[in-house]
């Protein structure tokens, strides 16, 4: 399994350094890696089910785990709430057998500069949420060296990493109107040419408090639509340069818009 790239004078802060050393540890060796992925299986995984309970509608999860995938899968999803990834993987985990390591790259300052995120990403995700993506330019070097490894973790067959085309959350009054795509994803695509699978999901807030109250109140319905792989045709052909990495997340954005139109109309029949 790749190891990161260690980025000495990168200005992180004690506390980044002392999370993102955990968080390496766990998602870049085996032992821990398997421990992580059955942690997800007996622990976290049920935690989510049983916290979303009968609020969940899935669609298109018997075809994706028919998938015989010849390297990595890249999950390509909206972003609502910073726990949309933990319905996906807690969706996949009991009905997708091709599905043997689990990476899930997160902005870090929810996840990497607080404890509370820190706690939700142990507790819920077994650390899961890996590697971090820095907001701010002076820590760049470490972005660059989270692409190169997310790369490199969909060179093998089993992986699947999840990311959002958008970059960040969709904070406005509509969960259909998307961000625009960054070029990341397009980047990572090019480079390693994994499967790649548009999910919708759709229901979630951003208060665990709230979400695990939900259970025994009721709330919202919460949808999980997972859409044909996306083809690309002769897109990822062209040259290696922004503006074409820019093409290819626009592309997948658009199939993930599509699925929620489809997501859309599924919400107005439950209501």
């Amino acid at each position: 399994m790749p190891r990161p790239e260690i980025v000495p004078d990168a200005p992180l802060t004690p506390f980044e350094r002392t999370v993102l050393s955990v968080c390496r540890f766990a998602n870049t060796h085996p032992l821990p890696k398997a421990a992580q992925r059955a942690y997800q299986r007996y622990v976290g995984g049920p935690f989510v089910r049983e916290v979303v309970g009968k609020r969940l509608h899935v669609e298109g999860l018997e075809a994706a785990a028919a998938l015989d995938p010849p390297a990595g899968v890249l999950l390509c999803t909206n972003h609502r709430s910073f726990f949309d990834q933990f319905i996906v993987a807690s969706v996949l985990e009991p009905a997708v057998r091709w599905m043997r390591r689990l990476y899930f790259p997160v902005r870090s300052n929810y996840f990497y500069e607080t404890w509370g995120g820190f706690a939700v990403n142990a507790i819920v995700g077994g650390l899961v949420m890996y590697p971090p993506v820095f907001r701010q330019a002076k820590k760049s070097n470490w972005n660059k060296a989270a692409l190169d490894e997310i790369a490199a973790f969909l060179a093998e067959k089993g992986a699947v990493v999840g990311m959002h085309p958008e970059g960040t959350r969709g904070k406005g009054p509509d969960p259909y109107e998307l961000l625009p795509a960054q070029p990341g994803v397009g980047q990572v695509i090019m480079r390693a040419r994994p499967t790649v699978v548009p999910v919708w999901i759709n229901g979630m807030s951003n208060d665990f408090v709230h979400e695990v109250s939900a259970r025994f109140r009721g709330g919202a319905p919460i949808f999980v639509l997972f859409g044909p792989p996306v083809d690309f045709g002769t897109l990822l052909d062209g040259t290696p340069r922004p503006a074409q990495y820019k093409r290819v997340a626009d592309h997948v954005r658009a199939a993930i818009i599509r699925l929620g139109e489809r997501e859309r109309n599924l919400r107005a029949l439950v209501r």
